[in-house]
Parts: structure tokens; C-alpha cells; sequence
């Protein structure tokens, strides 16, 4: 399998964005979380392009696809925290959220095309 260049996979560079805004909403958290939430809503975000770039320099598509997952989880994990940020602070993550999904919906799209290589590989 060819190795896949990280910096060139449209969803790694997306959630390189997500990760600036996110952290960007994160300084609107109260100080006493610091090392609480705003702490784990950070580093679910960062896990994300993270384990989309570890996956790419895997030497097969089938744990390149295993990396994808672990970043649609971390997703999901960062939806979670967001909610829990706006019930607990008050705060509006709507739109964070809004682009989150969009963000899920193409690594769920991307981690399908993979498999689908691995698949018409066999």
C-alpha cells in the first residue's frame, strides 16, 4: 500500500480547523476548568487530525482504517463535551456542533471509500 500524505487528506486539513476553533471556544470556559473540561475538549479535539495523520503512515488501508475510527470517536467524544459545555456553562456550541457533524459525515464518507479499497483488493 502506498502511504498516504496526511497534509493532503481534505478531512486531516478540515479538522485542523476544528481544532483552532475549538480551542478558541474553549478560552471562553470558566478558569476553574482549566485542567476539567476545557482540558478534555481540547485534547478530543486534537486527537482527531492526530490519529488521521498516525493512520496515514500505517503500511495498510485496513489500520489506516482502524485510525479513522479512533478519530470518528474522538469526534464524538469532543460533540459530547461541547454539549456538556453549553448545558453546564451556558455557552452556544451550535454552531461548533454544526460543523462538527459536517466534519463526522466526511471521515464516516472517507473510512467507506478506504474499505472499499481493502474490500475490491481481496
Amino acid at each position: 500500500m502506498k502511504k498516504h500524505n496526511f497534509r493532503e487528506i481534505k478531512i486531516w486539513q478540515e479538522s485542523v480547523v476544528m481544532v483552532k476553533e475549538v480551542y478558541e471556544f474553549s478560552t471562553q470556559l470558566p478558569t476553574e476548568e482549566k485542567f476539567g473540561i476545557t482540558s478534555q475538549i481540547n485534547r478530543s479535539a486534537v486527537s482527531i487530525p492526530s490519529n488521521i495523520a498516525e493512520g496515514s503512515g500505517r503500511t495498510t488501508n485496513k489500520e489506516f482504517v482502524r485510525f479513522l475510527e479512533i478519530a470518528i470517536s474522538s469526534s464524538y467524544e469532543l460533540e459530547t463535551q461541547l454539549i456538556l459545555a453549553e448545558d453546564l456553562f451556558n455557552m452556544s456550541s451550535k454552531e461548533l456542533i454544526k460543523n462538527l457533524n459536517a466534519l463526522q459525515n466526511r471521515i464516516g464518507g472517507f473510512t467507506r471509500q478506504i474499505k472499499s479499497r481493502i474490500e475490491n483488493d481481496i
